[in-house]
């Protein structure tokens, strides 16, 4: 219902952001409301999949020819995400009694929320305030940024034409089991998000050396958007508004900060890379991937190069976290707060 009221009223990606906020306010509220995983990982399964569709071995030349770009992005999103701990460690030290430069470091790292998490519980650090503060930062990012680009009207500039496959039933069926087997495949690996990953890995591979099977039905990846922002609304229960209030709104400036230096960083991408400044501001936006990547394919803002950059980044950000974390503290940086 959520989602339809949003339709009705022209939001951005609303089979997403109504079911979000809709169960976030419920979640608020005190209503017991439940995400269940299967429903997630298949919608970031159907998501994937989808996405991997416009890697044709065109698109994919154009990607390669921007390896740099994706350097640059990588460095920045790091540094991006060290500079808002320092914000988050500096607003809310003075008050904030038992608060250590852990916490803060894993708050701010610009990647997946629950693997971000599990990283921080394991050097004893907050995990309360890291969970709030990506909850919180990816509900901004994925509200605000769609939101701005429709009010902009920027759309429809994507090399590949979405849907150039014809749907087929038998090959949609293939396409499922092949990129299940890669979202298998990177689970065993042990990597993080495995339901998308393995997915987007798969289907890029398969049309890359343009193996057609069948386009994602869009009732599928509508479906897939409601149950991922279903999701995201469970994570904001009704303690997280009780959750240490500065602490909140201190991620909330600081996320509004991180997403005005995008912007400007975006402009000089742009001139760079000659690439529609749209899309330059999804790839470089401190959001979550699947909610990032599902923009740029509901409003075609450059799907391929958006959803390169943000795995990469998301990649670099889990592959780095924890030697960098290791790195600082030994030279003094860190000092966690001891379990009790």
């Amino acid at each position: 219902m959520a989602a339809q009221a949003c339709v009705a009223l022209h939001t951005p990606l609303p089979w997403m952001i109504g079911p979000l906020l809709t169960t976030a306010v419920l979640s608020i509220s005190g209503v017991k409301t439940l995400s269940w995983n299967p429903f997630r990982n298949t919608g970031q399964w159907a998501i994937g999949a989808a996405l991997g569709l416009y890697f044709t071995p065109h698109v994919n030349a154009m990607v390669v020819s921007f390896w740099w770009l994706i350097v640059v992005c990588i460095v920045w999103s790091l540094v991006l995400g060290y500079g808002f701990g320092l914000w988050l460690y500096g607003f809310n030290a003075p008050r904030f009694s038992g608060l250590d430069k852990a916490t803060t470091y894993f708050a701010s790292l610009i990647g997946g929320a629950s693997e971000i998490t599990l990283l921080a519980e394991r050097k004893n650090a907050r995990t309360d305030l890291v969970a709030a503060a990506h909850s919180l930062r990816v509900l901004i990012v994925t509200v605000t940024v769609p939101s701005a680009i429709q009010w902009l009207g920027w759309h429809g500039v994507d090399v590949a034409p979405p849907n150039a496959q014809a749907f087929n039933t038998t090959g949609l069926l293939l396409l499922a089991v092949l990129t299940g087997l890669g979202a298998v495949g990177v689970k065993l690996l042990g990597r993080a998000n495995p339901w998308f990953l393995g997915p987007l890995l798969a289907s890029i591979a398969l049309t890359a050396t343009e193996v057609e099977l069948s386009s994602i039905p869009v009732a599928m990846t509508n479906a897939a958007q409601l149950v991922i922002g279903v999701s995201l609304g469970v994570r904001f229960t009704s303690e997280f508004l009780r959750t240490a209030p500065r602490w909140l709104a201190s991620v909330a400036i600081g996320t509004f900060a991180m997403m005005l230096l995008c912007v400007g960083f975006s402009f000089v991408l742009c001139e760079l890379t000659q690439l529609p400044l749209a899309t330059m501001v999804l790839s470089t936006a401190p959001g979550g991937i699947a909610e990032m990547a599902i923009t740029a394919k509901v409003l075609q803002l450059g799907v391929a190069v958006v959803t390169a950059l943000q795995v990469c980044r998301l990649i670099a950000v889990l592959l780095v976290a924890e030697p960098l974390f290791r790195w600082l503290q030994s030279r003094g940086r860190f000092k966690t707060t001891p379990t009790p």
